[in-house]
């Protein structure tokens, strides 16, 4: 006998009610041991300088939001392709493939420094950083996708000689989407820490810089309440590309593939 699904309210209770523990346990205990707001600010105090400098921090937020949404963008486009050619040509992938792990592998903290001489710009060196650990994912699961249609399927499309065309789109492109959903997923956390590890590498300064910025900032002047105020963003920044992407999911499969049910 099936059940229906519980509402979306009874599935995020579990989590808001996770989270308001926490923070009361946080505020508890910086209350408990009297920790001073610049060694550990408490749930409060953290909220106050978030509304307090939130004009400065909105702006920076807007920033690295179009920096990591610039990357994925530029990452999915790249790596569709990529990883489509590489599933209908192995010999592409044998040829090509090193240097898409290469990018993968190559930690983008030692690589933006270099990246920064070369274009002589922050921006461009957050964009090109948070481009190149979002694309590998992107790759990978395209070409996982694309080669993961049943053998059987792939013969009847040809006993009815379904041309390429057919096949990809009837066949290919629905095969191969829980798992380029899957790696947009894991691609768009990576854009967000991409931007933001560049831009602590790349020493931005000025209006015109992300949220990393505002965090150098916070700390060089001992303004911890704001420098968490910060982390708050960038952390639900992350939460809510999370769920977005997860949405996206389970508009598109949720009503077939067994993985969103």
């Amino acid at each position: 006998m099936s059940t229906s699904p519980s509402p979306v309210w009874r599935r995020a209770l579990g989590p808001l009610i996770a989270v308001l523990v926490f923070l009361l346990g946080w505020e508890a205990t910086v209350r408990a041991f009297d920790l001073p707001p610049y060694l550990l600010p408490g749930p409060r105090v953290v909220a106050q300088a978030l509304v307090q400098d939130f004009p400065s921090l909105a702006a920076s937020w807007w920033v690295t939001v179009r920096i990591m949404a610039a990357a994925l963008l530029l990452a999915v486009a790249g790596g569709v392709l990529l990883g489509a050619w590489f599933a209908l040509s192995p010999r592409a992938e044998r040829l090509l493939a090193p240097f898409a792990v290469v990018l993968q592998v190559t930690p983008v903290i030692a690589v933006a420094p270099l990246i920064l001489i070369l274009t002589d710009s922050a921006l461009a060196t957050m964009l090109v950083c948070a481009w190149i650990v979002a694309f590998f994912p992107i790759v990978s699961s395209t070409v996982t996708g694309l080669r993961s249609a049943d053998a059987n399927l792939r013969d009847l499309f040809s006993l009815y000689r379904a041309s390429r065309w057919q096949t990809l789109r009837w066949l290919l492109v629905p095969t191969s989407l829980p798992y380029f959903l899957g790696g947009l997923q894991v691609a768009g956390g990576l854009a967000l820490i991409g931007a933001v590890v560049a831009e602590f590498t790349a020493g931005a300064a000025g209006r015109e810089t992300g949220l990393a910025s505002r965090i150098l900032e916070a700390s060089f002047r001992t303004e911890i309440p704001k420098m968490f105020a910060a982390l708050v963003l960038v952390s639900a920044t992350g939460v809510a590309v999370h769920l977005l992407l997860r949405a996206l999911t389970r508009r598109l499969i949720g009503r077939w593939h067994e993985s969103q049910r």
